[in-house]
């Protein structure tokens, strides 16, 4: 196939579109912040399901705490009442059964504050750890939003430089022979479809030809669309191939 030399050269400019299409099509497929977004929606998840364990935790601390709260209440609520009794009582045998009694129940008052102040401290413990995975979550949050916000942006931004670059690339495509254009499309399916041959170096594969493929590209009329013998690519002659 023949093409004059400024009708392949632009085949450059459709090569370095072709580029930017690919490069914002992946970005705006996948923005460079999409794998960190969904790494925080797995630790978030895995977050949350520990701050579920930990509320549980301190509702079983809580309800602990209550009923040894009920316990004292009703231990100290029957200690007054033989208290009570005992400043009226006149039985000397009644009055020793009620002072052994409120000598047992001092003892389990003591026993059930011990447990509550256990209990206590323990729920403390539970309020610390439970702020601090609410915290946790929320610093989650507010970075996945962020990403989200700045992914949105390159999506936006890649769109409108994709749109740009198709326009561009369509207005080059039309002022070239279809011929040509073909050619290109065929080549571009599988790899790059055109680059510069710069100092005997193919600039797609970094090949550097031959001195057999050199001279028969000198020998080549400078109409001659001419390809990579290594990727395939048709390659561009202008005065930095070194020929």
């Amino acid at each position: 196939m023949n093409a004059s030399p400024t009708d392949q050269r632009r085949l450059l400019d459709i090569a370095e579109l072709d580029a930017r299409i690919g490069q914002a099509e992946r970005l705006r497929s996948n923005p460079p912040q999409a794998a960190r977004v969904k790494e925080l929606l797995a630790q978030r998840q895995t977050y949350q399901q520990e701050l579920t364990r930990m509320l549980g935790v301190r509702d079983d601390a809580r309800t602990e705490l209550s009923r040894i709260e009920s316990d004292v209440a009703v231990v100290q609520a029957r200690s007054n009442r033989d208290a009570q009794r005992l400043s009226t009582s006149a039985n000397a045998k009644e009055a020793q059964g009620l002072e052994s009694e409120i000598a047992s129940l001092a003892k389990r008052k003591n026993a059930l504050e011990d447990a509550e102040l256990e209990v206590m401290e323990r729920l403390e413990r539970c309020d610390a750890d439970v702020t601090a995975q609410e915290k946790l979550i929320a610093e989650t949050n507010a970075e996945g939003s962020r990403l989200s916000d700045e992914a949105k942006a390159v999506v936006t931004d890649a769109t409108a430089r994709l749109e740009e670059a198709k326009r561009d690339r369509a207005a080059l495509v039309a002022s070239l022979p279809d011929a040509l254009i073909a050619l290109y499309d065929r080549i571009a399916a599988r790899s790059t479809g055109a680059a510069l041959l710069r100092r005997g170096t193919c600039e797609s594969c970094r090949m550097v030809l031959s001195e057999t493929d050199v001279q028969a590209i000198r020998q080549s009329t400078a109409d001659a669309v001419l390809t990579c013998p290594e990727c395939g690519c048709i390659l561009v002659r202008t005065e930095e191939s070194g020929l």
